[in-house]
Formats: C-alpha cells, structure tokens, sequence
C-alpha cells in the first residue's frame, strides 16, 4: 500500500457534508476546527469521537472556508471546539444557529497538546484533546452586540497611539532644528502659533514650515476626534445601570466603567474576587515548586485594555493620597508609609477589580470602609 493512498474512512463524508457521520448515540461527536477569518483559504477540521471518556479521531479533512457552513448544516448536533481568535465569536455565533454547541478555548491553553511539528490538521488534533478535559476553561461567545460596544474603546486606542506617534515625531524634528518642545499634548496643541512667529518661522527652513503645519492640523483633528468619542462613552455610561454603579468606585471614572462593562466576560463566569484580578493579569506570577511559595511580578495576562485602565484610576487615587494624605488608619496609608507608590498602585488596582467583581455580583454600590477607633 502505497504511503500517499488515503486511509479507507477517509470519505465518510464529502467537503459539502452530504454524508453525515453515523455514529453511536452512546458517542459524543466533538470537531476541532482550526479557523483564521484573515489570510487562511483553507479550514482544518478534525472531528474526534469520545467513547468511555478516551477520543479517538475519526477522521480528518480540509475545507473551504465557503463550505464550512454547508459540512456543518448536515451534521448532527455536536460541539464544535475552536481557538479564540479574531474571527471565532462569529464563527461561533453561525455554528450556535445551526443547533452545535461551539466552544472557544485559549490558544495558549491548546498549546500543551500539540505534538512535535505544528500543521493545521495537529493544531485541529489538539483543540479536540483539549475540549475533551474536564478542567478547561472556555472563552465566553460575544454577540454582536458586545463586540459593538467594545469597538468604541478600540477606535480610542488606535487614535490616542497616532496622537501620541505624531506628537512624538513633531518633538523630534523640532529638535533637528533647536527647539526643544516640552512634553505632554497640552504642549505640542501651542506650536501652531509659535510656528508663524518670527522667532521660530525663521529659524525654520522654508521647505519644513509646511511639513509642520500639517502635522500640526492632523494633530488638531485627532484631538477632535478623541473628544468626540469621549462624549460618546461619557454618554453611555450615564445611560447603563452598571457603568453608573461602577462609577461609584474611586479611580473609576466613565471610560473605565463602559469599558468594564462591554469588554469584561460575564461576571458569573469569576467564583471569586481574586479570579478576576487574576484574568486581568493583577496578580503575582507564581513560580512555586517543592512546597515554596515563589511569587513574581504581575503576571500580566488577560484584557490589557482594562488593567491598563485600572492602573491609570489607581495611579489617580495614589496621587492625590500622596498629596492631600489619605483617611487614617485606612488601608492605603499604610501602604503608603511602607511600600514603594508604583508597587501601591498596582495593588490597588488588584482592589479596586476585586471591588468591581463584587459590585456585579451583589448588584450594589460602593460603600467605603469605616476605620476602627483606636
């Protein structure tokens, strides 16, 4: 037999899926399907049986991302596993439409259970295996909507980076010349007067004043276009009965409320507190072994969005408490007289998700804590 023949249970059943696999009711069908929305033409998908809790695949094939819907609509109802990528909630929302059970697993978490060389039809492989274990933690399904909602705080990020790009690159073309120009936008938004100067205009060669004018006005329509979002999600928060519980919290303002509340899964999914910090990447990196606790840095990981903006509220709080002192006895002043102010603020910004996950939970708003009399 010759090593390029394929295997016999090879057409069980064709790329259009007019063939539905036969299988025993006592058998739990679970297709592992490696999906890249962007550049793949081709989709992998591995289906694998689970009979007395051991998998055992059945078979394997390629399909057109156009025919992946048709293979699906004939099947039986199953669970389909995919790794959380750019396009796996709309995947995954299609697939739920035809009656499957989709689950989104980390890429990280499949990682483990990929054998030697990577390829697609391993990667498929190995999404299987992984959906097989009882201890995997899935991805929750983002509706359209969520996604919609998330969009806002995303735009806001890539213009606030092209803000900052520009502003750095006027800064440093200023100083080609001799003009050293202070850090911060508030800064930068005065050149467009200094430039028609005298003082400035003619130490400028003739040929770069125009270049820096329309630096200049791009900038302008950024900052315009920052603001303009700003209404928006100020707007939003007013209106959502979470942002405006959330907003109850000290280092939480309408940015960070909104973005908590479109881009953070369901609450229920965190049995606690801490596993929340922790999805966010507030908590120590654990390095233990040998029955020694070794903790590290934060470990980083999760929505960065979001601990980015819990940082920056924390950071807000540390700053004023440094400056007008904070409540006696209260936790942050003896964190304060004792640890360094960065590593105070990341602790407080661990607090402050642990507050956010028990405000969803109970469904109330922030009370702060009264210090015991001596």
């Amino acid at each position: 037999m010759s090593w390029k023949s394929k295997p016999s249970w090879y057409n069980l059943g064709d790329a259009k899926g007019e063939a539905p696999l036969q299988t025993s009711e006592d058998f739990v069908r679970t297709y592992g399907a490696v999906v890249d929305a962007l550049t793949a033409t081709i989709i992998n998908a591995e289906a694998g049986l689970r009979a007395d809790g051991k998998g055992r695949a059945v078979f394997s094939k390629r399909i057109s991302r156009g025919k992946l819907l048709d293979f699906f609509a004939v099947q039986p109802s199953c669970t389909v596993a995919l790794e959380a990528c750019g396009g796996a909630h709309h995947w995954a929302r299609q697939l739920t439409q035809l009656g499957h059970q989709v689950r989104l697993i980390p890429p990280a978490y499949v990682k483990p259970f990929v054998k030697r060389q990577k390829n697609d039809a391993i990667d498929a492989e190995a999404i299987c295996e992984a959906a097989q274990r009882p201890s995997m933690r899935f991805v929750a399904v983002k509706s359209e909507e969520q996604q919609a909602a998330g969009l806002v705080f995303r735009t806001r990020d890539l213009l606030v980076r092209q803000r900052t790009q520009l502003i750095n690159a006027i800064r440093g073309h200023l100083t080609e010349y001799g003009w050293i120009a202070p850090k911060g936008p508030s800064h930068v938004a005065t050149l467009a007067d200094l430039i028609e100067e005298e003082a400035m205009a003619s130490s400028l060669p003739e040929a770069a004043r125009p270049m820096f004018r329309v630096m200049l006005d791009v900038l302008a329509e950024l900052n315009g276009k920052i603001v303009d979002l700003d209404k928006e999600i100020a707007r939003r928060a007013r209106e959502d009965e979470v942002s405006r519980r959330l907003m109850t919290i000290p280092g939480i303002g309408p940015i960070s409320a909104t973005a908590i509340a479109a881009l953070a899964p369901p609450i229920e999914t965190f049995a606690k507190g801490r596993d929340f910090a922790a999805w966010l990447g507030l908590t120590p990196l654990q390095k233990s072994t040998g029955g020694k606790q070794k903790l590290g840095a934060t470990s980083k990981m999760g929505e960065r969005t979001l601990r980015r903006l819990l940082i920056i509220g924390s950071s807000a709080v540390v700053q004023q408490a440094s400056k007008r002192g904070a409540p006696k006895g209260a936790w942050l002043e003896q964190m304060l007289t004792r640890k360094p102010r960065m590593l105070v603020t990341v602790a407080l910004a661990n607090k402050m998700a642990r507050i956010v996950w028990a405000l969803l939970v109970k469904r109330e708003n922030y009370r702060a804590p009264v210090s015991a009399k001596a």
